[in-house]
C-alpha cells in the first residue's frame, strides 16, 4: 500500500496494525471509521483515508454507527451523538463523500465494523485514548489482518509528538510551545474529493449493512429501539451537530470571550463558560478552528484551558490509556497521602443514588449535581467543588474516584472524554501539588470546602439556575397505578421536573410486591406476610446498579435461604440455588415505599374513566370525583382494568387487549405446629402449589412461623372464582401433603386472589406511548413479566415521555 500523506496529516498518523506487519488480504476500498469527529471539515482522519485512497486506487467508504454498548450509553448521550450524526451525514453528502451510519438496535446487531474492516484494504479512524475505544480498536486488531490506523483530529499538538508524559500544566506548556508556536495559526488546508466512492448497495447485500438516512427519521423512536439507560433525559439546550456546536461558538466569540478571563469563576456570569466541551468531545466542532480564532482575538486564559489543561489531558490519556479510571493515575505523592488517611472516620458513606439524586442535604452539592442530572452539565468551577466533596462521603478513595467518575460520565455530556478524566483526576491531587498542613481523610489534596463555595455565590439563584425546566413546554402527568413500573416511570420524571400525581386504588404502595399485615388472634401481635412477588432479580445494568444502591441503604438485602425443587409428592428434586435473589427490608414493598417517597401520590383512588376535553385529559374516580386536567394519562394496570381505561382513546388498546394475564391465589398461613422445613423456598412440580416459602426465614422479618403458598397457574384458573376459605383449605391440604403433616388450627389461614398476576406471554415492546393521545402503558407485561422487567418498562416509558419534550424535531439549516 503506497503512503505519502502530507505533513500536516502525517505527524497525526498512528498505525496500530501496519501495513508492512505482513501479509493481509487485498481490500476492496478505504475504510474510515468516524465516531469522535463528527464532522467533515477540518479532519484529519477523513483527510488521511482520502488521501490513501487516492493513492491506491480504491474508492473510499465512511462509515459511522453508535453501540449501545459504550459505558453509561443512554437516552441523553444517543440523542447527542445522534444529531451529530445527522449533521455529519448532510455535511458528507454536501462534499460528495459516501457515508453509511448504522444504529445498534434491536434486531440490528450484528458485527458490521468488524466485517467491513476485514473487507478493506486498510482502516482509519480517530484516536481517542481513553475506554471503549481503546479495546474496540484492540479487538479489531486481533480480529482482523487489515492495517488500521489513528489520526489525532482532538488537539492542536498531537499526542504523536510528544513523546513523554507531563504530570503539570507548567511542565506541559514548556514542551507544547514550540508544537502551538508551529500550529496554531495556521490555516487547515482540505483535500479535495477526487476519489471514487463505494457502491454502498453492495456492501448492503454482501455484509448485511443497512444504513440508516438520518435526515427525515423521528430521532426519539429509534432511540426508543435501543437498549439503553432511557432514565437519563436528553438536554434540550444543548443539541448535538456541528451546526448547533457553530452556533454556540459564535455567540460566545461575539460576546463571552472577551470577559472569560475576569467572569470565568462565577457560573452565573454571562461569559463565564463557553459550552463548548460536548461539542469538542464529540468532535463536532474542530478544535484547530476555534483556538485559531480564540488566537486571532488574543484569548489568552480561554486558549490556556482549552490547549494546556485540555490536550494536556489528552496527552496523559495517550500514555497512560491503562490506568486512567484508577488511583494509580494518580502522582506518588497523593496515592502515598490518601492510603496514610483511608482509614480516617468518614463524614457519611453515602450510596449511589443518593449522590445521583442530590440527595445529601448539602445545598451547593445537591444543586450542582441537580445541574448534570437534568441539564447534562457543570461549570467548571463548581465542578472541582463537586468533585473535591466526595472523598470524606465515602467509605474509600478508591470509591469515591470510581463514584466521581461514574456520575460524570452518567450525565455530563461532555463525560468519558480525556479532558473529563483530567478534571475529575484533579480534584484528587493530578496535575497539582501537595498541600500542606494535612488534613483528615484528604490528606495533602488541595481542599475546596463546598460550604465556603457556597458563600462566595448567590445560592438561592444558582439553585433558580439549575432548577429551570428541561424544555420550554412540559406535560403534567397522571400516573395510574403504583407499582414498580408506575413508580419507577413517577419517580424518573419526577427527578427532571416534570409534575407527575400518582393514583392507586390500594392501601399502600407496590402492586404485587405489597406487604398484607394481619393480626394474630392470640395476642402475639402484627404479622406481615409477602403474599405477592417473594424476592426478584437482577441481570440487566441498568437494574443491578440500583439494586447495589438499595442494599447499601439496607433497603434490600440478598436472600441466601436454600430454595429447592420439589416433586407433587415433597420428594427433593435438586436445588435451584443458580441466582441471586434479592428481598426488600423489613417487607417487599419496602422499594416501592422508597420509589414513592416525596412523590404526589393518592392511595385508596381507583380510577375508572379518562375524559377528553379541550385537548387534555380529566381522570374520574370510583366516586366521580374528577382530577386533572392532565396532558399525558400513563397506565401501570393489569391489561384488563388498563384496556378499559383506554379502550376508544387510541390504538394502543389493540396491543394491550392481546395480553392474557393469567391468576394466582396466595395462601398466607401462621402456624407455630408446623414442622421447621428443610428449605426456606421450593418449586413444586405438578401439584396445586407452584412455591412455598417460609416468609420468616427471610431476612429482616420479624414474625415467626409464617408462611406463604402460591398455587399453581393452571390451579389458579380453575379455582379463579372460588370462595377465599375454600382455597386457604384446599392450599392448607396440598401444604401439609407435602409436608408430611397435618394442619389442624393455624392462627392465620387467608387466601388472597391476585386475578391479574402474570402475563401468559409478555409484550415485546418494554412499555406503549402514544405520542397523538399522550397515553402510554407501562408494567411487568411489557418487556417481560419479573420485578426488574416492570421497573425497565416504567423508566423506559419515561423515557419515551421525556425524549418527546427534549428532541427538537426541527432540522437546522443554518450553515456551518
Amino acid at each position: 500500500m503506497d503512503i505519502a500523506l502530507p505533513q500536516h496529516i502525517a505527524e497525526r498518523l498512528r498505525w496500530l496494525a501496519s501495513p508492512d506487519r505482513g501479509a493481509y488480504e487485498p481490500g476492496q476500498f478505504v475504510l474510515y471509521w468516524m465516531h469522535n469527529a463528527l464532522r467533515a471539515h477540518e479532519n484529519p482522519a477523513l483527510d488521511a483515508a482520502l488521501c490513501l485512497a487516492r493513492q491506491n486506487g480504491l474508492p473510499l467508504l465512511v462509515y459511522h454507527g453508535l453501540s449501545e454498548d459504550y459505558p453509561y450509553a443512554s437516552d441523553r448521550l444517543h440523542a447527542f451523538m445522534l444529531q451529530g450524526h445527522r449533521d455529519v451525514q448532510r455535511e458528507l453528502s454536501d462534499r460528495g463523500i459516501v457515508a453509511a451510519f448504522h444504529l445498534q438496535r434491536q434486531g440490528r446487531r450484528g458485527p458490521y465494523l468488524r466485517n467491513l474492516t476485514r473487507a478493506a484494504a486498510c482502516l482509519v479512524t480517530e484516536e481517542m485514548p481513553v475506554q471503549p475505544l481503546v479495546g474496540w480498536l484492540d479487538r479489531l486488531v486481533t480480529t482482523c489482518r487489515t492495517p488500521v490506523a489513528t489520526v489525532d483530529c482532538s488537539c492542536v499538538a498531537p499526542v504523536t509528538l510528544l513523546g513523554q508524559t507531563c504530570t503539570s500544566a507548567a511542565e506541559f506548556r514548556r514542551h507544547a510551545k514550540p508544537l502551538y508556536d508551529a500550529r496554531l495559526n495556521l490555516p487547515y488546508p482540505e483535500q479535495f474529493v477526487d476519489v471514487p466512492m463505494c457502491d454502498v448497495d453492495d456492501l448492503t447485500a454482501s455484509l448485511g449493512l443497512e444504513p440508516i438516512c438520518l435526515q427525515d427519521v423521528d430521532l426519539a423512536s429509534l432511540i426508543g429501539q435501543c437498549r439503553i439507560d432511557h432514565s437519563v433525559a436528553p438536554v434540550t439546550d444543548t443539541p448535538g451537530g456541528s451546526r448547533a456546536g457553530y452556533a454556540r461558538w459564535n455567540h460566545f466569540k461575539e460576546n463571552g470571550l472577551e470577559h472569560y478571563k475576569q467572569a470565568r469563576n462565577d457560573p452565573l456570569a454571562d461569559g463565564s463558560a463557553s459550552r463548548m466541551s460536548a461539542y469538542l468531545h464529540y468532535g463536532m466542532v474542530s478544535p484547530l478552528r476555534i483556538a485559531r480564532e480564540a488566537s486571532q482575538r488574543n484569548a489568552k486564559k480561554f486558549l490556556d484551558e482549552l490547549l494546556t489543561w485540555r490536550e494536556l489531558a489528552f496527552h496523559y490519556c495517550f500514555h497512560n490509556r491503562d490506568i486512567v479510571d484508577s488511583l494509580d493515575a494518580l502522582p506518588d505523592w497523593a496515592q502515598e497521602s490518601l492510603r496514610r488517611h483511608g482509614d480516617d472516620p468518614r463524614e457519611a458513606d453515602c450510596s449511589w443514588e443518593t449522590l445521583a439524586r442530590a440527595n445529601t442535604g448539602r445545598p451547593l452539592w445537591d444543586a450542582a449535581q441537580r445541574s448534570l442530572l437534568k441539564h447534562g452539565e457543570l461549570h467548571n468551577n463548581v465542578r472541582m467543588t463537586w468533585g473535591k466533596a466526595m472523598l470524606p462521603w465515602l467509605e474509600s478513595p478508591h470509591r469515591a474516584l470510581q463514584l466521581t467518575l461514574d456520575l460524570n460520565h452518567r450525565y455530563a455530556l461532555d463525560g468519558r472524554n480525556p479532558a473529563s478524566y483530567g478534571g475529575v483526576l484533579w480534584c484528587y491531587g493530578q496535575f497539582d501539588r501537595p498541600f500542606t498542613p494535612e488534613q483528615p481523610v484528604i490528606g495533602k489534596i488541595r481542599p475546596r470546602c463546598s460550604d465556603e463555595h457556597a458563600q462566595r455565590i448567590d445560592l438561592d439563584a444558582y439553585r433558580r439556575h439549575v432548577d429551570r425546566p428541561i424544555a420550554a413546554s412540559l406535560p403534567r402527568v397522571a400516573m395510574i397505578g403504583a407499582g414498580i413500573g408506575g413508580l419507577a416511570a413517577a419517580r424518573t420524571l419526577t427527578d427532571h421536573g416534570i409534575d407527575v400525581v400518582v393514583f392507586d386504588k390500594s392501601r399502600g404502595v407496590g402492586g404485587r410486591t405489597a406487604t398484607r399485615r394481619a393480626t394474630s388472634p392470640n395476642g402475639a401481635g402484627e404479622l406481615r406476610f409477602d403474599h405477592g412477588a417473594q424476592y426478584f432479580t437482577a441481570r440487566d445494568a441498568r437494574f443491578c446498579r440500583l439494586v447495589s444502591s438499595w442494599i447499601h441503604d439496607g433497603l434490600v438485602e440478598p436472600w441466601m435461604g436454600r430454595i429447592v425443587h420439589l416433586s407433587n409428592r415433597g420428594k427433593l428434586l435438586g436445588e435451584k440455588n443458580d441466582m441471586p435473589r434479592y428481598i426488600g427490608i423489613p417487607g417487599m414493598n419496602a422499594v416501592a415505599k422508597h420509589l414513592a417517597n416525596d412523590l404526589t401520590v393518592h392511595l385508596g383512588n381507583p380510577i375508572t374513566r379518562l375524559i377528553k376535553r379541550s385537548g387534555q385529559w380529566l381522570i374520574e374516580n370510583g366516586d366521580r370525583e374528577v382530577h386533572g386536567p392532565f396532558d399525558v394519562v400513563l397506565c401501570n394496570c393489569p391489561p384488563p382494568q388498563t384496556l378499559g381505561l383506554i379502550d376508544g382513546h387510541t390504538e394502543l388498546a389493540h396491543d394491550v387487549r392481546s395480553v392474557t394475564m393469567r391468576p394466582c391465589w396466595a395462601l398466607m398461613l401462621a402456624d407455630p405446629s408446623l414442622p421447621t422445613a428443610a428449605f426456606d423456598g421450593a418449586f413444586v412440580d405438578n401439584s396445586p402449589i407452584a412455591w412455598i416459602a417460609r416468609n420468616d426465614q427471610k431476612p429482616g422479618r420479624t414474625t415467626p412461623n409464617t408462611w406463604v403458598v402460591h398455587a399453581s397457574a393452571d390451579w389458579s384458573q380453575a379455582h379463579v372464582e372460588d370462595d377465599p376459605a375454600d382455597v386457604a383449605a384446599a392450599l392448607q391440604s396440598a401444604l401439609a401433603s407435602l409436608l408430611g403433616t397435618t394442619i389442624t388450627r393455624p392462627e392465620v389461614a387467608t387466601a388472597h386472589r391476585w386475578r391479574y398476576a402474570v402475563p401468559a406471554r409478555p409484550l415485546s415492546q418494554e412499555c406503549l406511548f402514544d405520542p397523538t393521545t399522550g397515553i402510554g402503558a407501562c408494567g411487568d407485561w411489557c418487556g417481560g413479566s419479573r420485578v426488574e422487567a416492570a421497573y425497565l418498562s416504567g423508566i423506559a416509558l419515561a423515557g419515551t415521555l421525556l425524549r418527546r419534550y427534549t428532541i427538537d424535531r426541527t432540522p437546522i439549516t443554518s450553515a456551518i
